[in-house]
């Protein structure tokens, strides 16, 4: 499990904290006051696994380590959007759906997503962020995420 954390949420935080001085700058340097992804943003790579609410991945006992540290990358995304909101940073958490790789799924259990869609419709809602999607969980579709 601290493998795991270490990787899907402290990683995340050093990141945003040693990348926070070239964010503010960004921002800065960036024409108007709205926060948007082509200004200055840290978008946390999170999953539904880590949804508290639709426990999705229940009775998969390997997923336990992976949905705690996702819940907790999902506090700190939030957290991040309010610590960051005054320098023009934006925040958010998102689920890149159940994508067909080594770690997607195997046998007769196939993710229904390519990796392709999967990019595809990240870019688009990564264009489309604006500063009221700050602190917000949302998937690949842009669909909002139930903490």
């Amino acid at each position: 499990m601290s493998e795991v954390y270490t990787t899907n949420t402290i990683g995340p935080l050093l990141l945003g904290q040693a990348f926070l001085p070239l964010l503010k700058k960004a921002a800065q340097g960036s024409p108007g006051s709205a926060l948007s992804c082509s200004k200055a943003a840290i978008i946390n790579i999170s999953s539904s696994a880590g949804s508290i609410q639709e426990l999705y991945l229940w009775g998969q006992p390997h997923a336990l380590s992976y949905r705690c540290s996702k819940a907790a990358l999902n506090m700190l995304t939030k957290c991040q959007s309010l610590a960051y909101r005054e320098h023009g940073v934006l925040c958010v958490a998102l689920h890149p759906g159940w994508v067909q790789t080594d770690m997607g799924g195997s046998g007769s259990h196939k993710p229904p997503l390519t990796v392709d869609d999967s990019v595809r419709g990240m870019l688009k809602v990564l264009s489309s962020l604006s500063e009221k999607d700050t602190g917000t969980f949302l998937d690949w579709e842009g669909k909002v995420v139930p903490w």
